[in-house]
């Protein structure tokens, strides 16, 4: 992600660094992927929406995130992806 960014506009935080300074519960932050947009915390699928609107290559898929229903499918996704995440880190070591 950080190659598709070329305009620098997204600032990658890694919240497992004990000396980052969470604006949230840093178990909660490292459990969903996690995106400020707008002084707007998401979480899930529309933090994924709000980086991809950040991208310009990916700018398309944020904004259809914002369809009706958008986000909630996104979120969908991303919940069932959260439960196979394990299986495929094992299967890619």
């Amino acid at each position: 992600m950080r190659r598709l960014d070329w305009r620098r506009r997204i600032d990658f935080i890694d919240a497992a660094d004990p000396a980052t300074v969470c604006p949230l519960d840093r178990a909660q932050l490292l459990a969903r992927f996690h995106a400020l947009e707008n002084g707007k915390m998401l979480s899930g699928g529309g933090a994924f929406a709000a980086m991809w609107r950040a991208v310009p290559l990916l700018w398309p898929l944020g904004m259809m995130a914002k369809l009706p229903g958008g986000e909630q499918v996104l979120n969908w996704a991303y919940g069932h992806f959260l439960k196979a995440r394990p299986r495929l880190q094992r299967f890619f070591r």
